[in-house]
Parts: structure tokens; sequence; C-alpha cells
């Protein structure tokens, strides 16, 4: 029932609309078999008129068309109601995932939330549009029905009540063999959209390295398990409906069968007559109980897969936010970052990403991180953004700790350019102008923006210029390009601060000392913290930050470094000779 806090006020009325059209549906249903029986009477009765039969016949088809009128209601009801659930839970699974933390983001699989936020949401769909208005209906006809039977003759009534009986028992065993496959088949389709995802974006390396038939069998093991689970359930479920067809034929045949030989046992052709009226209502209520039942098989097929479906959205929605909005949304300085002391450590991990760093960035000044791949730098430039949330000591921005900023206001201040470029589809000119900051930006600042970071020269090639086409993932973009689209991005919203993680390792070195330079010019006033292998891009920084091993090993300028830091004096002698490092 939780799933009916994603509609509103008009899809309860719809709902109710859908009920009035069930029950009238119903009625009607249940109104044939006694114009039936009239007829029937009327055909035996000596002397009746045509015209009366006719009568008969007529009610029975205003019945009918009214039955259609009142199923084609419920249709476009249930169909509303289940469109508008969809699009609200698909909502509600994205903003949810908005405001995951990495740490969230990383419990659950990419593939797993897209399947999530699609099949999964359809199944629910499936089974609001076709299964509950069975649901609803299935119980009312049946029990609408056997009041219609209960006193009219008990041994055609014990006869009907074992076929219930062994229907439901029937259902019962069919639904325990299919809910665990049903479940199986949810988690291989995950597994089967990672497989999908894995070789459609490694398609270049799975290629370079002749991987096909790795891959291949990867996906026909996925492909071949999804197929044989969904066929047991199909091959299951192809089992249900003929099998409640024979057992409806057999309560057919049992209750003709009973009432000849009660028919053949009565006295007065009279009572006969009454006895063969009767058996033909019976036996068009017992098939109304029986169909009903038919219909909550109909039930049965939908609801498993609907239901572990919403079991994994509900997975996605009542997952605790870690991190959450502080109460702070101003602050008297201005990019100003200080760490005090920090650890951190990865969810799920046995030791600190990070330990006991400490450093301060004042506004005007660049502090270079450098280190070893895996040392720790990206973790703690990514703890400015909290993007994380640190284990001990805290990290200040304009003074004030991170945990009590409102995120939006926080990010708002900072400029990020992660290790890997992202674009998205769109034009130039909206990757450049992307998000929200402190200020607005104009055309001229995209311009700007671009010629800073050394875009403008590849995008005044395009004839578009910066209209110029941008797909998805910016795969019609170099590695170069993407990346300076990505720092372009960063340097048009004028943040006070300014993150570039690894940002220039695909720019050549000329390239990269032009857009440093531009960037000093241009950014004076701003904090401005990169992370780099390269010591061509921080030996000019203000401070270098020598991290070896989660620690800060080493801090000062690139000659204050290299006179009395070994780790930092072996990075830099691996990349240049002592003659270039002069």
């Amino acid at each position: 029932m939780k799933i009916f806090t994603y509609i509103g006020k008009r899809e309860w009325g719809l709902a109710v609309i859908a009920l009035c059209a069930i029950v009238t549906q119903v009625y009607l249903d249940l109104k044939l078999p006694d114009y039936m029986q009239d007829i029937t009477t009327l055909i035996v009765t000596p002397n009746s008129e045509m015209s009366d039969v006719l009568q008969q016949g007529g009610y029975m088809l205003l019945c009918a068309l009214g039955s259609m009128c009142a199923a084609i209601v419920t249709g476009f009801c249930t169909a509303m109601i289940g469109a508008t659930l969809a699009k609200n839970l698909r909502g509600a699974v994205f903003d949810q995932t908005m405001d995951f933390s990495m740490a969230e983001s990383n419990r659950f699989s990419l593939s797993s939330l897209i399947t999530r936020s699609t099949n999964d949401v359809t199944q629910i769909q499936m089974f609001v549009v076709m299964g509950l208005q069975m649901a609803i209906k299935s119980p009312i006809l049946a029990v609408w029905a056997m009041t219609k039977i209960a006193d009219k003759n008990t041994t055609w009534t014990i006869a009907t009540a074992i076929t219930v009986v062994i229907v439901m028992l029937f259902l019962v065993v069919i639904m325990s063999l299919v809910m665990p496959k049903m479940m199986r088949m949810q988690r291989i389709t995950d597994d089967l959209n990672r497989v999908t995802r894995e070789h459609l974006d490694g398609l270049r390396v799975i290629r370079a390295y002749s991987a096909q038939g790795f891959h291949a069998k990867r996906f026909e093991h996925t492909n071949d398990e999804l197929t044989g689970t969904s066929m047991y359930v199909n091959a299951t479920m192809a089992f249900l409906m003929p099998a409640l067809t024979s057992i409806m034929s057999g309560l057919t045949i049992a209750i003709y069968a009973l009432g000849a030989h009660m028919i053949n046992d009565a006295g007065a052709p009279e009572e006969r007559m009454l006895l063969f009226s009767q058996m033909i209502v019976f036996s068009s209520y017992a098939m109304q109980v029986i169909g009903a039942f038919m219909m909550l098989a109909v039930v049965f097929i939908f609801f498993p897969r609907a239901r572990v479906s919403y079991r994994r959205i509900s997975e996605v929605l009542r997952t605790d936010i870690s991190i959450k909005d502080g109460p702070v949304t101003q602050s008297g300085e201005r990019g100003l970052v200080e760490f005090r002391n920090v650890d951190f450590r990865y969810p799920d991990a046995d030791d600190d990403a990070i330990h006991d760093v400490s450093f301060t960035a004042h506004p005007g000044e660049t502090v270079a991180l450098i280190g070893a791949t895996g040392s720790g730098k990206s973790s703690i430039v990514n703890l400015i953004p909290r993007f994380f949330d640190v284990r001990g000591g805290e990290i200040l921005v304009d003074g004030v700790d991170v945990r009590e900023w409102n995120q939006r206001q926080l990010r708002n201040r900072i400029a990020y350019v992660p290790q890997k470029a992202t674009l998205f589809s769109g034009t130039v000119a909206s990757n450049i102008d992307y998000g929200t900051g402190s200020t607005e930006i104009t055309p001229a600042d995209i311009v700007q923006a671009a010629r800073i970071s050394a875009s403008s020269e590849f995008i005044s090639q395009k004839d578009e210029g910066y209209g110029a086409h941008v797909s998805q993932g910016g795969t019609n973009y170099s590695g170069g390009q993407k990346q300076r689209l990505s720092i372009a991005r960063a340097v048009a919203r004028q943040s006070e601060i300014m993150i570039f993680d690894d940002s220039f390792s695909a720019l050549d070195y000329r390239t990269d000392r032009d857009v440093r330079d531009a960037l000093r010019t241009e950014a004076s006033e701003a904090t401005v913290i990169i992370v780099a292998q390269r010591i061509g891009t921080v030996r000019n920084a203000d401070r270098i930050l020598v991290v070896d091993k989660g620690r800060v090993v080493g801090s000062g300028t690139h000659q204050e470094l290299m006179d009395n830091n070994a780790v930092y004096r072996e990075i830099a002698l691996s990349q240049l000779s002592e003659e270039e490092l002069a």
C-alpha cells in the first residue's frame, strides 16, 4: 500500500471512479445469468410469447454493453493512475540518487540504478494497470457470485467449494515455485546491464586487445542465465492458465453430471424443468466464481515481479543520505580553505586513505598537491566540496566547517574539475555555461573562459563555433579538448575556490603552461588548488604539498622541496634531469 503515497488527489479520484466502474461491471455480469434463467423458463413454458424472450435477450445485450463500457472506464482510469505512478516513482528515484553522496552511489552499481528506475518501475506500472484491477475485481466477483449460488443447491455448492480449494492450493504451489526465480531474474538483469555497459564503454580497449571472445563469453553466460530463468518462469506461468481452464471445465462437467442425476431422479415434469433451469444458472454463476480465481491467477503473474521491483526501488528510496545540509548559507571570509588534522577512510575500507592532514590555502594563493599514484591527493581535494565526510578532524571553508554549510551554497563557492573530463550532450556553450554558481555567466564570460583554457583555438575551427554539437560524453572531442572545456567550465563560474584534480594531464607542456599562466593572471584573487603528477605543472605554485601514503610529508616551494624533501626530489628526478630542473 506504500506505493500509493506516490499518487495525488486526481489519481485517487480516478481510483474511486475505477472502483465504481468495477462494481458496476460485476453487477451487470452477474445479472446475465438471471436473464438467461428467465429465457430458459420462457422457452420451456407452453404458450410463451417470442416478444418476451426477445425482451429478456435485449436486457442481456444491454447488460453486456454496459459491462463493456464499465471495463473501458476502468482500463482508462487504471492506465492514467499507472502512468502517473511510474512518473512519480522515476522522479523519486532520480531525486534520491541526485542527493546521494559518493558513499551511497558506490553502494548501488550504475547498471542497477538504471534498471531500478526503468525496468522495475515498468513492472510496477504493469501491475497497477493490469493486475490491480483484477485484484480488486476478483474478490468482489467471487464473493458476490457465491452469495448468488449459496442457497441454490447444496450438492452443486459443495462441488464448487471443492474446486475453489483445489484452485487455491494450485496457485499457492505455483507461486512458491515462481517467486524465488522472479527475484533472481531482477538480479540477473542488473548483471546483464552491467556487462553490456562495460562492453560498450570499453569497446576500443576490447578491440585493441582482441578480447571480443572473452567478453562474448561473459555476455553469453549472463544472457543464457537470464534466458533459462525467464523460460522457467514463463513455462510455469504458461502451465497456469490451461490448468485453471481444465479445472473450470471439470467443474462444468461435474455440475451437469450431478444435475443430470438429480433431474433423472425427479418426479414431476415441472420439478425436472425447474432443476434444469437452475442448473443452467448455477453453472453460469460457478463459472463466474472460478473466473474470479482465474483473474487472481493473472494478478499472481504480475504481482511477484512487481513486489520484487518495489522492494528494489524502496531500497534506494529508504537509503539514508549520509551527507546532510548544514544551516550556514554565507560567511564573512572568501576563499579560505583549512584542513585541521583530517582523517578519512572510504566506506568498507580497512585503512585510512588520508591521515592527520593539515594545511591552509589562502585567497590569491596557488597550492599544488603532488605524490605517487594512490597516495591520497584526490581524496584530499574531494573532501573540500564534501563529496565525502571526514572521519576525524575538520575542514573549514571561509572559516566554517564544511559539515555546517548548506551544500548548495558551499559548492557554489567552488569550481571543480575532476580527473575524468565529463561533457554533456548539447553545445560547446552549454557545456561551459553549466550549472549555477555565485554569479550569472554571460556570453562574454564563456568566450573569456574558453580563451583562458586554450579552448578558443579549436572552437573557432568549428563551423558553428560555440554552438558546435557535443555528443554524449563528449565522444566527438579528443581527451585534451575535453579537459580544456572542463577547465573553461570551472573558469566561467568565477568562483572563489578553484580545484583542478589532475586536470592538465592530457595537455601538452606548452598548453599546460599557457593555461596555468592565464589562470594566475585571471584568477589572481581566487584560491587555486591543483592536483598533478607532473613536476612541470606544480613547480611554479606558491606552495607545494607532497603527499605520500595518505600523509603530507612535505610543504614548500619547488626549490625548498628539492633541497629538503627526498620524496619530492625522487619524483622530480624521475621526470626531469638535473639540468632541466635547474
